[in-house]
């Protein structure tokens, strides 16, 4: 019985080693084909200057419960309920009759397809264009990616249920922002809190930098705007509600003390986290909210002028070919490199948005604070926004690319990835008219 088993056995292996090496091959073969590298182009511009309307919403987002908790590999929990609640919050902007919007959601992070939607349904509330941006909250709604890696690692299975949710609250947030327009000052401060965050993986340390954009109305404030860099991954991995993190919180801290329409966003937060020690799991993540929110109130404010420039100036460039040499062991490099080029988009989007003396470089992933800081050498901005119009993962420093150091094993190009996206954002910057 044994030696018919070992004959059996003998029969069989070479299939199968043939069937292991005729899939290794398969998997080995060159699928990415040729990335064409060309020019960044330019795709809109609203510029104007002048007197500044605004207008701001709060839009609960609502998933099609159940949905998958989106901010990690797998296992992923599974939600039925939010809590607290997800938002969509949106900031209409207007100068001499041009009107933009901004549009936070509270999700890991938005996709181009997202960005699309939500754009398509702004057109309705006459704005010229929007700005899409994400907290980057590990403990949001999953489902709205359908690219294959971004449901692998990150997102989940995908419903068409799930983007559509997303966009409804957006453009929602965004007509009823439009709807509200009134006259506004804009007041601009900042301070540095470096003890709250930290480099989680080499790199260059974060200064903990807090800006506060207040839009002050008659009565009083329309809308916050607060800009700091921390991933928001407070909240404990296998809880089975969706949440959207400090951010959220923060947020509507802010709000119940008058604040206005509070949106927190994202800057260079590709390797910085949260440095917070007090309290534990849940009320960890609300006393972050509570420090962060004091801060904010702090920061003192200086009145802008009333004649306020506007620009919101969106680029389009090529990627280079994906590279996941850092990713995977050697042996499955090619395959690697095919599943990457199969779930990676050949364009990206940069923009430069401008609000009077603010100016600030948008890019669609995680910036680190090193490419942060080249974008900055290479524009002139006053600062960086990350996770914003769409999502290529990871952007580090070139130098640390090719080091395998820093953020580079979780990046999905290889090291010429900044200087792509910064050959982008100088045109956006030249043509929004940014000052040094």
């Amino acid at each position: 019985m044994a030696s018919s088993r070992r004959a059996s056995w003998r029969s069989v292996f070479p299939l199968v080693l043939l069937t292991v090496g005729a899939a290794y091959a398969l998997g080995s073969w060159n699928w990415c084909g040729t990335w064409e590298e060309r020019a960044p182009v330019l795709l809109s511009q609203v510029k104007a200057s002048g007197s500044l309307r605004a207008g701001a919403a709060k839009v609960a987002l609502n998933p099609p419960f159940p949905v998958v908790v989106a901010g990690y590999a797998p296992p992923r929990a599974e939600a039925k309920e939010a809590d607290p609640p997800l938002h969509a919050r949106a900031v209409v902007l207007e100068v001499g009759g041009s009107r933009v919007g901004v549009v936070s959601l509270e999700l890991l992070f938005v996709t181009d397809s997202v960005t699309a939607r939500v754009r398509e349904l702004a057109r309705s509330s006459g704005l010229e264009d929007v700005l899409v941006l994400a907290t980057h909250t590990h403990s949001s709604l999953g489902g709205y990616d359908p690219r294959l890696v971004s449901q692998l690692v990150g997102t989940g299975r995908f419903r068409e249920d799930s983007l559509e949710a997303i966009a409804t609250a957006a453009s929602s947030a965004l007509q009823q922002a439009a709807a509200s327009l009134t006259d506004v000052t804009l007041e601009l401060g900042e301070t540095q809190k470096p003890k709250f965050v930290y480099a989680r993986s080499g790199g260059s340390e974060s200064d903990g930098m807090l800006r506060r954009m207040v839009l002050r109305g008659a009565a009083a404030p329309v809308a916050e705007l607060l800009f700091f860099a921390a991933h928001p991954t407070m909240v404990p991995r296998q809880r089975t509600y969706v949440d959207p993190d400090y951010p959220g919180r923060l947020s509507s801290l802010r709000e119940s003390e008058g604040s206005g329409v509070t949106m927190l966003l994202q800057g260079t937060v590709g390797n910085v986290s949260v440095a917070f020690s007090e309290g534990q799991g849940m009320e960890r993540v609300s006393a972050f909210a509570r420090a962060l929110a004091a801060a904010a109130g702090e920061v003192p404010l200086s009145p802008v002028g009333s004649d306020v420039r506007l620009a919101l100036v969106r680029t389009e460039v090529s990627m280079p070919r994906p590279d996941a040499s850092r990713l995977v062991p050697s042996l499955t490099r090619a395959a690697g490199d095919n599943l990457l080029c199969g779930s990676s988009e050949r364009v990206a989007e940069v923009d430069a948005l401008v609000l009077g003396p603010l100016q600030l470089v948008t890019v669609p992933g995680e910036p680190t604070v090193d490419a942060g800081a080249e974008l900055v050498r290479r524009t002139g901005a006053s600062g960086v926004l990350g996770l914003a119009g769409g999502y290529v993962g990871y952007v580090e420093a070139p130098s640390l690319v090719r080091a395998e150091r820093g953020e580079s094993r979780r990046q999905y190009f290889g090291p010429t990835l900044l200087e792509q996206l910064g050959a982008a954002a100088e045109l956006a910057a030249r043509t929004a008219g940014f000052t040094r």
